[in-house]
């Protein structure tokens, strides 16, 4: 029987709804499920309010019309050209990062063990970097290359922390240690840029959702459509790692194999992310905590953290959006401005617990 938990790790808590025949069962837990039914319909009203709003306002009935293929042209072309490709852009980006965010920090039991804070992003940014300053690539090999640089960011962190496996203490130093590296040689890699070049670079750093079209919105959509399904079907074992490596263990986890594969797919999301939006930061670190904090469940509540996510990032983008409509702002300065709040709170918080 295979049990997906809408919460993983921590008490085992919730409703278990079966299938027929016992072939399968899922752990709700009700107040994560309330959670996530506001944050879905929070989400939409985001969705609709983007979609009709603007410099070209719309009616909801012109937005259905343009979407179902019966509208005029000049509807047609805001909606399904312009904003709605971008809108969706910012819901799966925002998930992915929530998401790999989520996995590795219950992974790690580290509340600060984010894709943006251990390298990753900043590893998918140095291949982007190079694709666009020494290639002179196209958007799709930037997005290309920010996946691989991702990925090879991903491996050489954990050949540095394992030692008789990878524990996730190590993991996180060498993480940081790694991002240091990678912004020194991201900052390099734009002194020797032309100008035109450092710009673009400079402007894709921020993170950004900025003309994003359905050459961004489709390949992310894919990736999420397979890897949030695959962080799912291990939520069990997410949930039983956080418990020790010898109480999973005991359980009969096989500890070194689920952990490569589950740092395999907060890499893979990271990465896929960083190439369609840019190294956006804050998401990834306060999404799963703030979806703990407010579904007062523990352990990487999956689906709620990805809807928050989904909502932080179009809600950010929405919100520059209509606050500046003239500068078209990035949405990772609006983000980066909250994140950096949030860090020095969250890093007093730690402080003070673990003082004497």
């Amino acid at each position: 029987m295979n049990t997906l938990g809408v919460s993983a790790g921590g008490p085992v808590s919730g409703r278990v709804v079966r299938g027929r025949r016992d072939g399968w069962s899922v752990r709700v837990n009700g107040r994560s499920f309330v959670v996530g039914l506001v944050l879905a319909v929070v989400l939409a009203c985001v969705v609709v309010v983007t979609l009709t709003s603007g410099e070209y306002p719309l009616s909801v009935a012109e937005v259905l019309s343009a979407l179902a293929g019966q509208g005029d042209s000049g509807a047609d072309f805001i909606v399904n050209t312009l904003r709605l490709p971008r809108v969706l852009t910012a819901v799966l980006v925002g998930a992915a990062l929530a998401v790999s965010g989520a996995v590795m920090q219950t992974l790690t039991r580290n509340p600060l063990a984010s894709p943006d804070i251990i390298g990753f992003t900043h590893g998918s940014a140095s291949g982007a970097l190079v694709v666009i300053i020494v290639l002179n690539g196209s958007m799709a090999q930037v997005a290309g290359g920010a996946l691989l640089g991702g990925l090879v960011t991903a491996i050489a962190m954990y050949l540095l922390a394992f030692t008789r496996g990878v524990q996730g203490f190590r993991f996180v130093l060498v993480g940081i240690g790694i991002a240091a590296m990678a912004l020194a040689l991201n900052s390099y890699l734009i002194t020797q840029a032309s100008l035109q070049d450092a710009l673009a670079a400079q402007g894709w750093l921020i993170g950004s959702i900025n003309g994003r079209g359905w050459d961004h919105a489709v390949p992310v959509g894919l990736a999420v459509a397979v890897l949030v399904p695959l962080a799912l079907h291990h939520g069990r074992r997410l949930g039983m790692l956080e418990l020790g490596d010898d109480a999973a263990k005991a359980l009969g986890v096989g500890v070194q194999r689920s952990r490569l594969v589950l740092i395999a797919v907060s890499v893979a999301l990271a990465a896929v992310a960083t190439a369609a939006a840019g190294p956006i930061s804050f998401v990834a670190l306060a999404a799963p905590q703030l979806t703990r904090k407010i579904t007062r469940v523990p352990g990487a509540s999956l689906i709620p953290s990805a809807l928050l996510g989904a909502l932080l990032l179009a809600g950010g983008d929405l919100a520059v959006q209509r606050l500046f409509p003239t500068s078209q702002l990035p949405v990772g300065t609006a983000t980066g401005t909250i994140g950096g709040l949030y860090m020095i709170w969250l890093l007093a918080r730690e402080w003070r617990r673990g003082r004497p």
